[in-house]
């Protein structure tokens, strides 16, 4: 796959998450605006890939802001990440006009949680900068019954989708969703099979940091979140979108025999 001028391939890599909002569910992703440079560097240093910058917090229950805001708050710390590193910069927004103007700065793929159909121009935007997208799957309701079906279903028309529109095939990633629309019995099941997205022909990104599936305190979960995570190293997953780097970098050294 192809992310910016990076290309990844054959190994388990982490996009690090940092986070630009006030609210997100995990208070250590939380990074102001002066700091990012320091979280950012943090991350390559200890073995990040890629970052993952969030302007909008969607963890349960979350209040939407707007795209204005979500601009508002990641303009300039997008542009000082890349003003001073070279790494493939991902901005985690479902509007296109937050998405078109992250591209316009320089910005290396969307991350985005609709799957490319809560904004009907998203794709166009996408794929008229050239970039890269992480499709996830999502859905208004809760999932009933079997989950394999409505998750590959989506995720297969949002790839039509993208196809369509001129967005490159080796610049789509897959997210199967852990968290979203979905039961904590769902999520695990998701988790434990999640190398069957493979057959839809595209490599895959898990995000399950730290996540509440895990039960307890939010600060307690990196023990589940590292096992998560070499599980997907173990099923070939491409990128890891996690909270804490060198921990889930070491965890897939463990895998792939350093």
């Amino acid at each position: 796959m192809k992310i910016g001028k990076s290309d990844f391939e054959n190994y388990t890599f982490v996009l690090a998450i940092i986070n630009l909002t006030p609210d997100s569910f995990w208070e250590g992703s939380r990074v102001a605006d002066d700091k990012v440079l320091f979280a950012v560097e943090r991350a390559i240093k200890e073995g990040a890939a890629a970052i993952d910058l969030g302007a909008q917090s969607t963890r349960p229950g979350f209040v939407e802001v707007s795209a204005r805001e979500e601009i508002a708050r990641f303009e300039r710390p997008l542009m000082r990440i890349k003003e001073n590193f070279d790494i493939p910069v991902s901005v985690d927004t479902y509007f296109e006009e937050s998405a078109r103007v992250a591209l316009s700065m320089g910005a290396d793929m969307i991350n985005e949680i609709w799957g490319l159909t809560h904004d009907k121009n998203m794709a166009e935007t996408i794929s008229e900068y050239g970039a890269s997208v992480c499709i996830m799957h999502n859905s208004k309701t809760p999932l009933l019954g079997d989950i394999w079906g409505p998750i590959e279903s989506f995720l297969q028309k949002s790839v039509g989708l993208a196809l369509d529109c001129g967005i490159e095939k080796d610049r789509i990633i897959l997210d199967g969703g852990i968290g979203f629309a979905k039961s904590k019995e769902q999520n695990f099941e998701l988790l434990e099979g999640y190398d069957r997205l493979s057959a839809l022909g595209y490599p895959l990104l898990l995000g399950a940091s730290r996540k509440s599936m895990f039960g307890g305190n939010v600060k307690d979960r990196l023990p589940q979140t590292l096992e998560s995570t070499r599980l997907a190293a173990s099923k070939k997953v491409l990128f890891v979108r996690v909270h804490d780097v060198k921990e889930n970098v070491e965890a897939i050294k463990e895998v792939y025999g350093g």
